[in-house]
């Protein structure tokens, strides 16, 4: 039986997220002394429309829309067998090589690292990129694995118990950061 979480906070409202990412997408244009190069990759579902936010407002600043790609880790999870019998399948498309790329991965929240893992995994599968860097809305600690994030709109210390829910209008129809018990 699935656990159900109830609302404990809101963390972010859709200002305050709106902030945190213009100050991502400045960071990642910094970072790169530009944007030559930067490919955004966007893992299914929520990282899509946080990457094509975070498209939208580099493409504000340096004239430049980046190509975006979209990634399902599906199959490279490490836990497949005891997340669901019958896992639901997104979409990979990446429009561009991979090799030698600067790759932006986009994630709504880092937590085990097993996600980010997975990420790069079925990326470098595809061709070896010159660098891969991880930018995700929300840090919520926990990990388990030595990854880090490079770009984080905000970091959020939670328990192991409760759940971080990054919203976007596109699936969730609103858009911000919410923490449940």
């Amino acid at each position: 039986m699935a656990k159900t979480f109830k609302l404990k906070a809101n963390i972010m409202d859709k200002q305050a997220m709106e902030r945190a990412l213009r100050r991502v997408a400045h960071e990642i244009i910094e970072n790169n002394r530009g944007v030559e190069g930067i490919k955004l990759v966007g893992i299914q579902r929520r990282g899509v429309m946080l990457a094509k936010m975070l498209r939208q407002l580099i493409k504000e600043v340096e004239g430049v829309e980046l190509p975006l790609g979209v990634l399902d880790i599906t199959f490279y999870r490490d836990d497949l067998s005891i997340l669901q019998e019958h896992p639901v399948v997104n979409a990979t498309d990446l429009p561009f090589q991979v090799q030698d790329a600067k790759i932006i991965m986009v994630d709504d929240v880092i937590y085990s690292g097993r996600t980010a893992r997975a990420a790069m995994d079925a990326i470098c599968d595809l061709g070896r990129p010159a660098l891969i860097q991880f930018a995700v809305m929300v840090d919520r600690g926990h990990r388990e694995l030595p990854v880090c994030a490079n770009y984080v709109g905000k970091n959020l210390p939670t328990s192991k118990s409760e759940m971080v829910g990054v919203l976007v209008p596109e699936i969730d129809g609103e858009m911000g950061v919410v923490l449940y018990e």
